[in-house]
């Protein structure tokens, strides 16, 4: 990424905090953090599934492009040594504050996630949720997530689907997807997506983010989609929209280290 395009990313992300819009609380209160973390897992419950964030305890987790810190909190709960990087300095503020106010340990950096200020093989799971598709060199930063894992280590991606519901949603209600103005936006096919995970051992692509009702549209469009599109389109057979889910979530693993005699 040109020094240029980073300053005006950066730039960017340091004046949209993520979701800031849904709460009333002031930014940084306990009713901000509360109502962040409410959000997030009402509009992604399935992370409460898929992503196991008591699973790591006493092991490394490094969260890239942690925002507020949101997700990575649950790691920490779970007994996690985690860290937590960002590209905008007003989301690792925000993350330390709602850190310090859990009570909760945290190494919190700004830091460009092409570029990690970590040695090779550093950590058990680099999270990724939310970051590639705003990245000027998408393959520079899912190298860097694969360079700084432990052999044999995980890493988990999201991604926005380009052959999702939403995005056919919002061309036809002429309604702009969030952070559509943002530098860089990319959706992907799940094809495209394994092809710049292709460095990895192992790939596993999941289809995810259904529609579920939303706070941030009024209007007769809101209301609409509200009161008629998720109920019919969430009454369909998941298995025939399936490949339709907004986010496509990468589950990677990076190859074992090499055994003694090739073996």
């Amino acid at each position: 990424m040109s020094g240029e395009q980073t300053d005006r990313v950066r730039e960017y992300w340091n004046q949209h905090i993520h979701d800031l819009e849904i709460t009333k609380h002031p930014v940084g209160t306990p009713g901000f953090f509360a109502d962040l973390d409410q959000y997030h897992f009402e509009k992604l419950h399935h992370l409460l599934r898929l992503v196991d964030f008591n699973g790591y305890r006493g092991r490394r987790v490094l969260d890239v492009g942690c925002g507020a810190g949101t997700d990575l909190i649950r790691f920490a709960r779970g007994g996690a040594v985690v860290t937590g990087v960002d590209l905008a300095a007003s989301a690792v503020a925000l993350a330390k504050q709602n850190f310090a106010q859990q009570r909760l340990q945290a190494d919190l950096r700004e830091a460009d996630g092409e570029r990690l200020p970590f040695a090779d093989a550093s950590f058990d799971l680099v999270y990724a949720h939310g970051v590639v598709q705003y990245t000027a060199d998408d393959r520079a930063l899912v190298g860097e997530c694969r360079r700084v894992l432990k052999p044999g280590g995980e890493a988990v991606f999201q991604v926005y689907n380009r052959m999702s519901w939403l995005s056919a949603l919002s061309k036809l209600m002429k309604v702009p997807l969030e952070h559509e103005d943002a530098p860089v936006l990319r959706q992907y096919t799940a094809r495209e997506f394994r092809d710049l995970l292709n460095g990895f051992h192992d790939v596993r692509i999941v289809e995810e983010r259904f529609p579920v009702k939303s706070r941030l549209h009024g209007g007769w469009k809101g209301t609409l989609f509200n009161t008629f599109f998720v109920g019919t389109f969430n009454a369909l057979p998941r298995p025939l929209v399936r490949r339709f889910g907004w986010h496509l979530l990468a589950f990677c693993k990076k190859a074992p280290a090499a055994q003694p005699g090739g073996k």
